[in-house]
């Protein structure tokens, strides 16, 4: 649906600063980024190229190489407390 604004509307909405401004946006270009792991994968940016320093690849939440770190038993004192075993 093309809605024709005449004359009178256009200086209107421009007095009322409603128009929307030209130039406003960046530049978006594809990107390539690389991780020090050696992973790289392509994305969109306004940036050409950006290095991380971890990825999905490498960060231990994703690749389910996390370790809980038991100080003084608290975990074990938690699953015999609660009954849980696993």
């Amino acid at each position: 649906m093309d809605v024709k604004l005449k004359p009178i509307d256009v200086q209107r909405r421009r007095s009322q600063g409603k128009m929307m401004k030209k130039d406003l946006h960046p530049n978006v270009v594809e990107c390539a980024v690389s991780c020090a792991c050696g992973n790289t994968f392509t994305t969109t940016s306004t940036k050409a190229a950006i290095r991380v320093d971890i990825c999905n690849e490498c960060h231990p939440f994703y690749t389910g190489s996390e370790r809980q770190v038991d100080t003084a038993g608290r975990i074990d004192k938690f699953k015999k407390r609660y009954a849980l075993n696993s």
